[in-house]
């Protein structure tokens, strides 16, 4: 069924002839207004049917445009680490590498892949982990009694290592040796301090010392020793982890910087 709507345009003079004609009428003064034109146009009124089709038209349209859309847009991989669930609806991850350890008076991050151990190989000792691949590279944790307020009360961090020297393993063999290998006459064990840093961390002072320790039977090549140590009412705290120098350029070195450095006393 036809109908007719009625729209409102007003002319705009477009052509050269038609301008030039325009400029030669202003030269005549003229109080004619500009003519208004109602322009007629026929419109077809749809049937329900046509209708029912144009919206079914229209949706299939609108379906089109959305699969265009998914295929020419970028979808970002799920991004997952071994033995981690996809993150597929971009939720936040959780460090699943380390997990949080509250012992008594501290606390610290452990390598989640670490398991806990028995061995006892220092005074006041109350905690170790270690790697399940190798035992070379763990954690400890010990804490015995102390007369000091602060750490900085046993000096500088070179002379409270010289008082906790056991921590770096003792020399189990005092034969006689030539000079080989880069050690000194009668020394099958050399000990290097490669840092040595103090801080404050909430009013509590600690010491930090990275140790890289060599024996004459060039175990691993060595062994990185990181060593943080804290006083707090009357305790020493000392976190010790390590890890054979061939494994510490393999990927380790992260785990015992971290596991140090998250230690700290509660």
């Amino acid at each position: 069924m036809a109908s007719t709507a009625c729209f409102l345009h007003h002319h705009a003079l477009s052509t050269p002839n038609r301008l030039s004609s325009l400029s030669q009428q202003r030269q005549v003064p003229s109080t004619t207004k500009p003519t208004t034109h109602f322009v007629c146009r026929a419109t077809h009124k749809q049937t329900p049917m046509e209708e029912d089709a144009a919206v079914v038209s229209r949706r299939l349209a609108f379906t089109v445009l959305i699969g265009a859309a998914a295929i020419g847009s970028k979808v970002a991989p799920a991004d997952a680490a071994y033995g981690e669930a996809a993150n597929v609806f971009g939720k936040p991850k959780t460090n699943t590498d380390f997990l949080p350890y509250n012992g008594d008076g501290f606390k610290l991050s452990i390598p989640s892949k670490w398991n806990p151990s028995k061995e006892k190989e220092f005074p006041g000792q109350v905690l170790r982990y270690e790697d399940n691949f190798d035992s070379n590279s763990n954690v400890s944790v010990m804490v015995t009694t102390t007369d000091k307020n602060s750490i900085t009360d046993y000096g500088s961090p070179e002379e409270f290592l010289a008082k906790v020297d056991y921590l770096l393993g003792k020399q189990a063999y005092f034969g006689k040796t030539d000079s080989e290998g880069g050690f000194d006459p009668n020394a099958v064990a050399t000990a290097n301090i490669l840092e040595a840093a103090n801080s404050t961390i909430n009013g509590k002072n600690y010491y930090f010392l990275s140790v890289l320790t060599r024996t004459a039977d060039g175990d691993e090549g060595g062994k990185h020793q990181l060593i943080t140590a804290a006083v707090k009412d009357g305790k020493l705290y000392i976190c010790k982890a390590q890890a054979g120098d061939k494994r510490w350029f393999k990927g380790a070195r992260r785990f015992v910087e971290s596991a140090a450095s998250s230690f700290s006393v509660a």
